[in-house]
């Protein structure tokens, strides 16, 4: 027979709240910080909410429980679980009732739970795997860690996804300005309307944009579907969805997406505009055939996390004095460089939002339109039509423009117009795919511009790259070891001044330093050496999946042409001498840039070593 659990009686009756207050394993202030963060997390229980603040330890919580239910207590990271049982209660069973099959005795299953007062559950377990159950504790936190260790990760990811939309009211999700009359329809184009098909890629798209996802993947393989969302710049695969529903799903993309979902053998292109809840967020889709069938990319345009704000974004002060100096200028070029997704289209963006006023005639010419922006006219080029941008630039110049942003600069006929705009009269905005800086001079001068012209047009050129934050939820203080610091070709010994820095760096670094590393940037100096500096890390948490990192900084490197700079640039200096000139003047690399970020606690070592050039 199955270890009956005790009835509630006397204190094992009291509320956890009481209990942990009684036993002095929290305040009372707490206690009410703990219930309103489980208010904000419809159906999470306080046990796991001190847990997750780290309020209380776990195991301390744990043997609490134990003690009132009068129960045996299991630590599941020192238990070796059976994994031939996991078939014996399904994931999706496992996960809504935080259940884990560990051994079985004859007709007996011990079962770890986290609620002991989950009677109903045990009977359901007793029905569903026809043993004897006899329940053990275990802590909540450890269980889910667990559950996605010991079942299949897509299979428990899918369902607790699905669950995180049933627990949010059936938010609404609406398709707007498509078609769903499809001509020709055929039993598959029936079955993307099947309410599991519907229900899952629903299910994808609002999770997506509440995890804060930039991209969707969705890619077949020959045995599997993936899919996998990229969060700050970094893919993470999130599920699995059976292989049977592959050509569904697929087709059910395209009818949002209005595309032709009998055409498989090119790509295609589209969009779609859902209304979830009460926002609306475009999604830029992108099909293309490979070997075995039809990936998928969704790029997510959520106007409403388009932030226009460059301080916010981490450009030092010097670095953005000198930009919006340069696009208030009546005419010349600004150019952004950068490799893709490394934020070149917002900079634009947020430096347009600031020139947008009612006396200005803002012209962009942009392949695709991200955003739609008030009071700025954006024409989408195509080039299967003739609609090139050097075809949109001519017809700009004939619209009576103050400012004209081209989305790139891709040949020598688009940047020979755009030079040409620049020195008669109009602000130029562009990118370029260069690694920094200098390096753009040395591309437009080997598309066959002129130096002359190049140096006359040009007002400044900024190169960034986008590096990941430290997750304050677990940042720690740390020391960087003799690897880390040879890999950013510095030592131990190596001081600011040898890294080039300069007093008005460091006055900005302490003026804008996490809480974390305030106290010591008041003691910084030009002599400081690597090895006295803070270094911090993320030790990885709930918040931020484990990572240690979440959310991302700019890292920027703005050369203005001076002078001394337009000089060198007629004179077809290399790159190496520019930039020896341009850090002269003040130019802070996107290396040095880099280690300011560093110093002030806001991204690792690790991720300025990864996204820049010494």
């Amino acid at each position: 027979m199955a270890a009956p659990v005790a009835p509630l009686s006397g204190r094992a009756a009291e509320r956890l709240g009481d209990l942990l207050l009684k036993e002095g394993m929290i305040s009372t202030e707490q206690l009410a910080m703990a219930l309103k963060e489980q208010a904000s997390t419809p159906g999470q229980r306080l046990g796991l909410t001190v847990v997750k603040l780290g309020l209380v330890q776990e195991t301390d919580v744990v043997r609490m429980l134990a003690r009132q239910f009068r129960m045996p207590a299991v630590d599941l990271s020192r238990f070796s679980v059976d994994t031939r049982l996991l078939k014996l209660i399904p994931a999706e069973l496992a996960l809504k009732h935080t259940v884990l099959p560990l051994k079985r005795e004859g007709r007996q299953l011990t079962v770890a739970i986290a609620d002991p007062t989950a009677l109903a559950v045990i009977d359901d377990l007793k029905f569903i795997t026809r043993y004897d159950i006899v329940p053990v504790l275990a802590g909540e936190y450890s269980m889910h860690a667990a559950i996605e260790k010991h079942y299949e990760a897509n299979e428990v990811h899918m369902q607790s996804v699905l669950q995180d939309i049933a627990a949010a009211d059936e938010e609404d999700v609406e398709v707007l300005d498509s078609q769903e009359e499809v001509q020709d329809a055929s039993i598959l184009a029936a079955q993307v309307d099947e309410a599991p098909v519907v229900k899952l890629i629903n299910a994808i798209l609002v999770d997506a944009v509440h995890k804060g996802a930039s991209d969707i993947h969705f890619e077949c393989f020959e045995t599997e579907l993936r899919v996998r969302y990229r969060i700050d710049g970094a893919l993470t695969e999130v599920m699995k969805p059976p292989l049977k529903m592959r050509a569904a799903l697929i087709s059910r993309f395209k009818i949002m997406a209005s595309l032709n979902i009998a055409e498989r053998r090119v790509p295609q292109d589209g969009r779609i505009k859902l209304k979830v809840g009460k926002k609306v967020i475009d999604f830029r889709v992108s099909v293309l055939p490979t070997l075995f069938g039809e990936k998928v990319v969704l790029r997510i345009l959520d106007k409403g996390n388009l932030t226009l704000d460059l301080d916010k974004f981490g450009i030092e002060p010097r670095a953005e004095r000198e930009l919006m100096e340069a696009i208030s200028n009546p005419y010349g070029m600004v150019l952004v460089t950068g490799p893709t997704g490394s934020g070149k289209t917002t900079t634009l963006y947020s430096a347009l939002s600031k020139i947008n006023t009612g006396d200005t005639n803002i012209m962009t010419a942009e392949d695709p339109v991200e955003y739609n922006l008030f009071g700025i006219n954006q024409v989408q080029v195509r080039t299967d039509i003739g609609m090139t941008f050097a075809a949109a630039l001519k017809a700009f110049l004939r619209q009576d423009p103050n400012v004209i942003m081209v989305g790139e600069i891709r040949d020598l006929e688009t940047g020979g117009i755009a030079i040409k705009a620049a020195l008669t009269g109009h602000m130029v905005m562009s990118t370029l795919h260069t690694n920094s800086a200098p390096e753009t001079i040395t591309r437009l001068l080997d598309m066959g511009l002129e130096p002359f012209n190049v140096a006359s047009a040009l007002n400044l050129i900024l190169a960034q790259r986008l590096v990941r934050r430290i997750c304050s939820g677990c940042k720690v203080q740390y020391v960087p070891d003799t690897a880390e610091l040879t890999g950013a070709k510095v030592s131990a010994t190596t001081t600011l001044r040898e890294l080039r820095f300069t007093d008005e760096a460091l006055r900005n670094a302490r003026a804008r330093a996490t809480p974390e590393a305030a106290p010591f940037l008041t003691r910084l100096s030009l002599d400081t050496t690597i090895g006295e500096l803070p270094f911090f890390k993320g030790n990885g948490c709930d918040a931020c999946a484990g990572t240690g990192l979440k959310g991302r900084q700019g890292v920027y490197e703005v050369m203005f042409l001076t002078p001394t700079l337009k000089k060198l640039v007629m004179q077809n200096a290399d790159v190496q001498v520019l930039r020896d000139a341009a850090i002269s003047e003040g130019m802070l690399s996107l290396r040095m840039d880099g280690w300011l970020k560093v110093l002030k606690g806001v991204t690792t070592l690790d991720q300025v070593i990864r996204e820049t050039a010494s």
